[in-house]
């Protein structure tokens, strides 16, 4: 369900696209490269923790959809292996995260970061293959965009991109050396 948005996402990102979609409003300059190297860290800060809080969040979601536990047991024991930072024993977060429970999420969150390095995998092979209008482009757009669900989505994925997808991407995306 995410993968076209989040590949989508990427071209937000590119300096070529960022040129066209900023300018200065009184001058029609557009952004210097220092402002758009900030946006580029920007994007980055952090990134490892997100990534890990995003596991968190999955492997919470996944444990809670599986026990009968009571479910800030669950997620202490979560975050006993996950987080690097202590919450506070008050924090409540959890009867904040509704699409969990009444959502389309249920038992499935991992999806949203799954699709993450599906799309970081298939943009960067694109981009590689020649960018928009490549055979590999055409290739995403047939294998993944045209068929949609209707088929094993990683038999789709591997028609278009050749092989599985690889985190290397995803943590290149991230500003993360692997």
């Amino acid at each position: 369900v995410e993968l076209p948005s989040q590949y989508m996402e990427f071209f937000c990102y590119e300096k070529e696209v960022v040129g066209l979609l900023s300018e200065h409003w009184q001058t029609g300059e557009s952004l210097p490269d220092e402002l758009y190297e900030k946006v580029i860290d920007s994007k980055n800060y952090q990134s490892a923790m997100q990534m890990l809080r995003q596991c968190e969040f999955s492997l919470w979601d996944l444990r809670t959809h599986m026990s009968s536990e009571d479910t800030y047991k669950v997620l202490e024991e979560v975050r006993s292996k996950t987080a690097l930072i202590p919450i506070v024993g008050e924090n409540r977060f959890l009867n904040t995260f509704g699409h969990i429970f009444s959502g389309g999420y249920a038992a499935g969150y991992f999806s949203y970061k799954w699709a993450e390095v599906l799309a970081a995998d298939a943009y960067y092979y694109v981009q590689a293959q020649g960018g928009i209008g490549s055979d590999a482009s055409r290739s995403f757009m047939h294998n993944i965009l045209e068929i949609g669900g209707s088929l094993d989505y990683m038999q789709q994925y591997v028609e278009f991109r050749g092989k599985k997808p690889s985190i290397s991407a995803l943590l290149q995306s991230n500003g993360i050396d692997n």
